[in-house]
């Protein structure tokens, strides 16, 4: 091949620029902040972006249409089903025998699934007609399986990502090992993603670690001088998988202890009814709030408050989990001490004694009197947030990571 030729294959040197098919379950999502900066710093590397929401969502995104796929052209489907049972067998033969022979770990997932062929088969004679060059699915539940029915009726090309959510929650997506077999490359944010990949069958040479990223690093704030009174936040949604009961403990613990401190729970879920409730039964009431939902500028305000961030993430009954949130590295740029459980991913980030600390969700009394030791020692606590800066700024570097991914694009779409 010529130079100039292998230059424009990469995306280097073309007429046009390389046009991406991003599917999304639900896009923009204030709670999904990383899937926002990834759409950021795809178009910061020059390609040209066509955002589709596959179940609410919608609107404009920095300057940019997102289409919203409407629930009622599903009844197209009337049509469409018989069209693809006799004229493609080939892909309709698929599902069909999916549907039949093998149970979905979940209803939620059930539909999910069904919610991504159905917007394939919609969409069908649009990406027939616009022809991107990639189909990019930012989840491995009702994107990818959009992606990948596109690719058995059109032949285009796609990959996907794989989070927590896709890999673990009743033990992983209805139709995840077909999908990601057939997908070009996988990413994935973190080692443990990749080994349980790899665990359940999934090509290695096909999952790539890119961590998420950064757009900034703000400046570390030197530690507060007085601390007699600890501010403690801790930044999830209210569900199962956060084990907040657990951090509810852990405060009441340092009330026992006579520790002056305030909390706050930022974030919204089904979780909340309980939590007032227990906040009420353990008399947490003057040291615990549940701020609610708040846009990112108010979470770094607080983050720039803080003394540390409580992470007690666990293993839900579903068996969803954490992979590494992203709070828990805004956290550490931001000179916030992390004190995390040693479930999911996290302790990629923090390694206890040196970024951070990891206690088992189930004693209390030792996350207790470690957040108590805050109030002292700063020298010891410097030079764990200097430490824990360090890991962020090698790891969660933006433009650094969304260069790897631009350069999967790339290669994956040249000849």
């Amino acid at each position: 091949m010529a130079t100039d030729d292998l230059a424009a294959s990469f995306g280097t040197v073309r007429s046009k620029p390389i046009r991406i098919a991003y599917l999304f379950t639900t896009f923009p999502q204030p709670t999904e902040t990383f899937l926002q900066r990834e759409v950021k710093a795809m178009k910061g590397q020059g390609f040209e972006l066509e955002l589709y929401s596959l179940f609410g969502g919608g609107g404009d995104f920095d300057g940019q249409p997102v289409t919203k796929f409407s629930m009622w052209r599903l009844l197209e489907l009337v049509w469409i089903i018989p069209w693809v049972a006799v004229s493609r067998w080939d892909v309709f033969g698929i599902v069909w025998h999916g549907l039949w022979h093998r149970r979905a770990p979940g209803w939620l997932n059930f539909w999910e699934n069904m919610l991504g062929a159905g917007f394939a088969g919609v969409f069908y004679p649009h990406f027939k007609q616009s022809r991107p060059d990639w189909v990019h699915a930012a989840w491995s539940g009702a994107p990818a399986t959009g992606a990948w029915i596109l690719n058995r009726l059109l032949g285009m090309p796609y990959s996907a990502a794989a989070h927590a959510y896709d890999i673990y929650e009743h033990g992983g997506d209805w139709w995840l090992l077909e999908k990601l077999a057939e997908a070009r490359f996988i990413h994935t944010s973190t080692e443990m993603g990749m080994k349980s990949l790899i665990e359940k069958g999934v090509e290695p040479s096909k999952i790539h670690v890119i961590r998420r990223g950064m757009e900034n690093f703000p400046e570390c704030r030197p530690l507060r001088q007085d601390r007699r009174k600890l501010r403690l936040v801790c930044i999830a949604r209210l569900v199962q998988k956060k084990g907040l009961d657990h951090q509810l403990r852990i405060y009441r613990a340092l009330r026992d202890q006579s520790v002056e401190f305030e909390a706050r729970i930022i974030g919204e879920g089904p979780e909340r009814p309980r939590l007032e409730s227990m906040i009420e039964e353990l008399g947490l009431g003057k040291h615990v709030t549940l701020s609610g939902h708040l846009d990112q500028s108010a979470v770094w305000a607080q983050l720039n408050e803080a003394d540390a961030l409580l992470h007690t993430g666990v293993v839900a009954p579903s068996g969803d989990r954490d992979g590494l949130p992203n709070v828990i590295p805004e956290a550490m740029i931001a000179g916030v001490l992390v004190l995390t459980s040693p479930h999911a991913a996290t302790t990629e980030a923090i390694t206890d004694g040196e970024t951070g600390w990891v206690y088992p969700v189930d004693e209390p009394a030792t996350w207790a009197g470690r957040v108590a030791s805050l109030t002292n020692d700063d020298d010891e606590f410097d030079r764990v947030r200097l430490s824990a800066r360090a890991w962020v700024e090698d790891n969660y570097d933006g433009s650094r990571n969304a260069e790897k991914l631009a350069s999967l694009f790339r290669k994956a779409i040249a000849p």
